[in-house]
């Protein structure tokens, strides 16, 4: 499955718009991470902890994306949109979702 944030796809034609397909994750981030988080915080640095969990879950948005456009015989995705926002009363849910446009090449 060829998947593009791009409109087009370089030395194809796009035949057929299949219509938008989305694939979304809810994820929890647990007391250590936070922790470990708030002390990279303190003496600076990057939190490989949430950046691992943001990679985990861009990964699995878009693997489900993927699925529902397989599943609609697509050939591909263009015009892919990534979203991440913070859900729960403390903060300490990550939603990931992705979209895009399905579509049958020639």
């Amino acid at each position: 499955m060829i998947t593009t944030t791009t409109n087009s796809i370089e030395g194809r034609q796009i035949s057929e718009y299949l219509g938008l397909v989305t694939g979304e994750t809810i994820m929890g981030a647990n007391i250590i991470r936070d922790f470990l988080a708030g002390i990279t915080d303190m003496i600076g640095g990057r939190s490989e902890a949430y950046e691992s969990k943001l990679t985990e879950a861009r990964k699995t948005a878009i693997r489900e994306m993927e699925q529902i456009a397989s599943r609609q015989n697509a050939d591909a995705i263009v015009g892919v949109d990534i979203d991440y926002q913070v859900l729960g009363s403390s903060n300490g849910m990550l939603m990931v979702t992705a979209t895009g446009t399905a579509v049958k090449l020639t």
